[in-house]
């Protein structure tokens, strides 16, 4: 089974590409060990050591490491991992009955992956959805973005702006605070 990869403009992120469908439709996103229970695959990734979130769609898994990891060692188990789970044919993602809130998170991840982190991956720089709380995006600006001077203007005049306009539920988005 042949899995492409491909390289993102940040070094921290890498696209898998396999030769059939991941997901049915939408997208999903891994960061923590509640949304990783929905998971075995993202749960088995996780479990190689030096991940920091995975990324589904149909026809890619997106993986995004910890700086200090190193994608020599990361990249072989991770293919391997993908390639047991796609020749089992279990499923990738357990899907729940979904509240409207879970609805929303996912309308979230995707407009995220195809019209917002594209744009700021030009940059250098990428966005990390964290959470969603009364109508409240919390996202994390990570690469070039991180400690830009125009980090604040492209949160708000860039990320907030596009996902109020095509998400209603979403009043207002804010710079994600790692709990201390």
């Amino acid at each position: 089974m042949l899995i492409e990869t491909q390289a993102t403009p940040d070094p921290e992120v890498m696209n898998f590409f396999p030769p059939r469908k991941i997901l049915k439709a939408g997208s999903a996103e891994f960061v923590d060990a509640k949304s990783l229970r929905r998971s075995p695959l993202a749960e088995k990734i996780f479990d190689l050591g030096g991940i920091f979130s995975v990324f589904m769609t149909a026809d890619l898994l997106s993986v995004t490491k910890d700086k200090n990891a190193s994608w020599d060692d990361l990249k072989p188990q991770i293919l391997a991992e993908l390639m047991d789970y796609l020749s089992t044919g279990a499923e990738i993602v357990i899907e729940t009955e979904t509240p409207e809130e879970d609805d929303i998170v996912r309308q979230i991840s995707g407009l995220i992956a195809a019209r917002i982190r594209p744009a700021l991956q030009n940059d250098g720089g990428d966005i990390i959805f964290r959470d969603f709380k009364n109508g409240v995006v919390y996202v994390e600006l990570t690469g070039n973005c991180y400690g830009c001077p125009y980090a604040a203007v492209t949160l708000k005049e860039g990320v907030e702006r596009v996902l109020k306009t095509y998400i209603p539920a979403v009043k207002s988005v804010q710079n994600y605070e790692a709990p201390k």
